[in-house]
């Protein structure tokens, strides 16, 4: 079926827009491209694509215009509203738990029927009004359901993380930019925990670890994979170019664009 006149929105509470995944989310790419990280793996989705995002995840995505045009359609799944689907109705939780922060799903009518289906509900801001809000969005979880049953073990997991191997996590996830007591909450520890646990393992503060290990992935991609400062250092956790610049020249005692012209 062929979608028309979708409206990019979101539908649910804001997230942050950290890269901290913070209530799981349903993502439909209307029109464009969008590339996803997780510590692990990396995901593509195209125009007509879609995915479930999963909380108490670390990701970041970037997106691509199709003929200058990117149009999508988020809607959150958070923990207050899948608590209120639990209590009403009576569920099967599967046994089966996919393990993927960027859950695909096959392609069915079913989605992009419901998409279309928004189109009546939009107001005149571009957003699906609020009376709507919540019976579209339980529609859109029994589609879910029905499409991956497995689902309803992340949906109806209202447990907080437990506790894990830090070093493990750490060494996957140190270039995502975001603050220790998420890295903390994530790895099943009280923020004090984890700094006494990662001195140590690591021997040394979280803090100078994560620069540390960031600007020495930055000095390999830089020398070795011919990058430009510029390219990176996003991807590395830095928040803007000259906060990179400068606490590379701090380690290494020269700046990244030095590095760039001796190897060159």
């Amino acid at each position: 079926m062929k979608i028309t006149e979708i409206k990019s929105c979101y539908i649910g509470p804001e997230t942050s827009p950290e890269q901290f995944i913070a209530e799981h989310f349903f993502l439909y790419l209307a029109k464009g491209t969008v590339n996803g990280y997780d510590g692990n793996k990396n995901y593509t989705l195209k125009s007509g694509d879609y995915c479930i995002v999963r909380k108490n995840y670390l990701a970041r995505y970037n997106k691509e215009k199709e003929n200058e045009e990117f149009e999508k359609v988020v809607i959150i799944l958070d923990e207050q509203f899948l608590k209120k689907i639990k209590d009403r109705h009576q569920i099967p939780i599967s046994t089966s738990k996919p393990t993927e922060a960027f859950i695909t799903l096959e392609k069915n009518d079913l989605i992009p029927n419901f998409i279309q289906s928004l189109s009546p509900y939009y107001n005149q801001t571009g957003a699906i009004d609020d009376t709507f809000s919540d019976i579209k969005r339980e529609e859109l979880v029994f589609i879910l359901l029905k499409l991956k049953p497995e689902l309803a073990t992340i949906f109806f997991d209202f447990t907080i993380p437990e506790k894990i191997n830090l070093e493990k996590f750490m060494l996957h996830n140190y270039k995502f930019n975001v603050s220790l007591e998420r890295f903390a909450y994530l790895t099943g520890r009280s923020l004090s925990s984890f700094k006494r646990d990662f001195v140590k393992i690591f021997n040394t503060t979280p803090s100078h670890w994560l620069t540390q290990k960031r600007l020495e992935e930055a000095y390999f991609l830089i020398e070795k994979k011919d990058k430009k400062p510029s390219d990176i250092y996003l991807d590395l956790g830095f928040e803007d170019l000259s906060h990179f610049s400068f606490a590379f020249k701090k380690l290494f005692g020269f700046a990244p664009k030095k590095l760039m012209e001796q190897r060159q």
